[in-house]
């Protein structure tokens, strides 16, 4: 099964990248990895989730942008090439940043969710390295944002 025929079995679409918000690229490879950069949670041109866990967004809120960051991180791989979404062969690292409350301390439950998507995505392959921390603000006042490490097939 395709990375896109995974994504269609959990209801899941590739949107149109949004940004870059500023002077880079969305996503670059080199060798056999690709780097996305910090995806926020935007669906439909529009942040799903602002501000700080938990007081300005809740931990479940916090977890369904992280989910939608991994998508909009895939749909980021697409501006290398149009079939490089299928040259994805697993995923290496995920980088979650967390916009938190001082006392805020549960940043892995929501990084959980990005990497929990990527192993429905990815099965085994889907099983990385990763650092979940806190931050006082975001890009945008973005709640979460999520950066990937892919290794891309030959």
């Amino acid at each position: 099964m395709t990375v896109k025929e995974k994504l269609a079995s959990l209801n899941l679409s590739l949107p149109p990248v949004s940004g870059p918000f500023g002077a880079y690229v969305p996503a670059r490879r080199v060798g056999n990895l690709i780097y996305v950069a910090g995806q926020l949670p935007m669906k439909d041109g529009k942040l799903m989730a602002t501000g700080q866990v938990p007081s300005r967004t809740s931990l479940e809120d916090a977890r369904d942008a992280a989910r939608q960051c991994v998508v909009n991180a895939i749909a980021a791989v697409q501006m290398i090439a149009p079939d490089a979404v299928d040259s994805i062969a697993g995923v290496v690292r995920v980088g979650a940043f967390v916009s938190s409350d001082t006392s805020f301390t549960e940043q892995p439950k929501v990084a959980d969710a990005a990497s929990e998507l990527l192993t429905q995505i990815f099965g085994d392959a889907g099983k990385h390295a990763r650092a979940a921390v806190g931050v006082n603000t975001l890009p945008r006042d973005a709640s979460v944002e999520i950066e990937v490490i892919f290794e891309a097939k030959g």
